[in-house]
């Protein structure tokens, strides 16, 4: 594992997020709350609203610190809400998709379920095969998060606390992590996660939110046309498993330099994993890597104009666009979401860190902050007229 230089680097980039602003009694200004279900166990669950100048609305529950909608307007004014979600607890605590939740403790693929720290080696629970996906059987997506903050805020947040116990699917030290929500009049979303471990340990932490800018539920996003900041991504073998490599995407199929539709370079994909998953599912090496903010993508809707730009202090985003067989997941209002019906955008470390040195490292020490923010930036375009003048 990569100590020393790299370690410092790590602790001020390693949170995925929206922005720390802070809050009283885990609430910023305005942010109104409500229960919204109860799991088997009694444990009650929390919905949080948030809300800005400009009228945009999130929801956000305490089950998984999970983002449930996200309505921002079109360029005709018609609030969208395009965040992919369910109406129900049960149906997240199903789990299917991980749709809207905080992932950890780590983020992704960890091969063969097991790492190796100072000598020691420390075996995960394996739900993906032989390997360990987004934290293990019982990831931070189905953990009852609480509101916590003591400090105070002009804009609408929420910030949630998780404790991961010593050996929780297998992952050493007692983890403390915060994840505060905060939308801005800016129109911003703003995510941030810290965390402190009570011995050393590894962490990787993200949003799987699934977008869909022309309304969640409302057909597949085949027509949006992506740009992602990235010069090279980290090759992957059968599994999903990074070979170690970081391969420039000049002339593959995840060269998302310039503005590009999904549907036709899905269609015309050369790569058989992404023919057989229908999609990608591949981690972006992001250009301009630093602690502080830096620019990651733009998805954009031609049909309701709504723009998504992200930036981030990770180093990765994890780009995947899950084809959902039809009729397999009802999402909320009744909708079903089929085929390629949204889009991830994930800033992350990258998949399987523990295992490649040559990765930016994902270990926590005690007596260390981990931190990350990514702010996701809304705004609708004005119709372009394509035809030639007279």
């Amino acid at each position: 594992m990569e100590e020393g230089g790299m370690q410092s680097a790590k602790r001020l980039s390693g949170i995925v997020g929206i922005a720390v602003m802070a809050l009283g009694a885990g609430l910023t200004r305005a942010a109104t709350q409500s229960v919204f279900g109860v799991t088997p166990d009694g444990q009650v669950v929390k919905q949080y609203r948030l809300t800005n100048a400009r009228g945009t609305e999130a929801l956000v529950i305490t089950l998984g610190a999970t983002l449930r909608s996200l309505e921002v307007h079109d360029r005709n004014g018609k609030a969208t809400d395009v965040v992919l979600g369910y109406d129900t607890l049960e149906e997240y605590l199903d789990g299917r998709g991980y749709l809207g939740a905080t992932i950890g403790r780590y983020a992704n693929r960890i091969a063969s379920a097991e790492f190796a720290i100072d000598g020691n080696t420390y075996r995960l629970s394996a739900n993906n095969g032989a390997n360990s996906l987004h934290g293990g059987v019982k990831g931070f997506n189905q953990a009852v998060w609480v509101a916590d903050g003591s400090v105070s805020s002009a804009a609408d947040g929420v910030r949630l606390k998780y404790v991961s116990p010593d050996g929780e699917e297998g992952y050493p030290g007692r983890l403390t992590v915060w994840v505060t929500y905060t939308l801005t009049n800016a129109n911003e979303l703003k995510i941030q996660y810290r965390a402190n471990s009570s011995a050393t340990t590894v962490v990787n932490l993200t949003n799987h939110t699934y977008f869909n800018l022309g309304g969640a539920g409302d057909g597949e996003v085949l027509q949006e046309r992506l740009m992602v900041a990235a010069d090279a991504f980290t090759p992957v073998n059968g599994d999903l498993i990074p070979t170690g490599q970081i391969q420039p995407v000049a002339d593959t199929d995840y060269d998302f330099r310039a503005p590009t539709e999904l549907g036709p370079r899905l269609a015309a994909a050369g790569d058989p994993r992404v023919v057989a998953a229908h999609g990608f599912d591949f981690n972006m090496v992001l250009r301009g890597h630093s602690p502080h903010l830096h620019y990651a993508a733009t998805l954009q809707d031609p049909k309701t104009g709504i723009e998504l730009r992200l930036d981030t202090t990770e180093p990765g985003l994890q780009l995947f666009t899950p084809h959902f067989p039809q009729g397999a997941i009802r999402g909320k209002g009744g909708k079903v979401y089929a085929g390629s019906a949204a889009v991830c955008l994930e800033p992350q470390h990258f998949p399987d860190s523990p295992h490649n040195r040559q990765f930016p490292s994902t270990v926590l020490r005690r007596g260390e902050v981990f931190r990350s923010e990514s702010v996701y930036h809304f705004r609708a375009l004005p119709e372009v007229n394509h035809h030639n003048s007279p």
